[in-house]
């Protein structure tokens, strides 16, 4: 059987990115390599991973687009579930995120929101779908 394990999202600086994530959405912190260049966390079934730019560099040879806030986001997001999709907008904005789409309640009643993260990264903040 194969598992959906991790998400890895190419970042500049490791621990930063993993500080943001700890204070914008309260996820804990599995660890960090000692040289920095790859860290997890804790987000439910799912980790959500940080490898540096220069370790994705060594696996791929070719390249790769990196997250830039100066340009438009990937067309891609990281999706987080909550009961309190405003609260969770505003401690995500407090700790650097940039406001992208204010919470706005679906035609199926869920409420959802977009912030994108300080590498530049989409991430949906949302109302689980019953």
């Amino acid at each position: 059987m194969i598992k959906f394990a991790y998400t890895i999202l190419y970042v500049q600086d490791v621990t930063r990115t993993i500080d943001f994530y700890e204070k914008a959405f309260g996820f804990t912190r599995i660890f960090i390599t000692p040289d920095n260049s790859y860290g997890e966390l804790l987000t439910g079934d799912t980790t959500l991973s940080f490898a540096s730019t220069t370790l994705a560099a060594t696996n791929l040879k070719d390249g790769f687009v990196e997250s830039s806030l100066s340009q438009k986001p990937f067309g891609i997001e990281i999706g987080f579930t909550t009961d309190d999709v405003e609260a969770s907008v505003k401690s995500a904005v407090d700790a650097g995120a940039i406001l992208v789409a204010e919470p706005k309640t679906k035609p199926w009643g869920q409420i959802v929101a977009y912030v994108r993260d300080i590498d530049g990264f989409l991430v949906e903040i949302c109302t689980p779908v019953d």
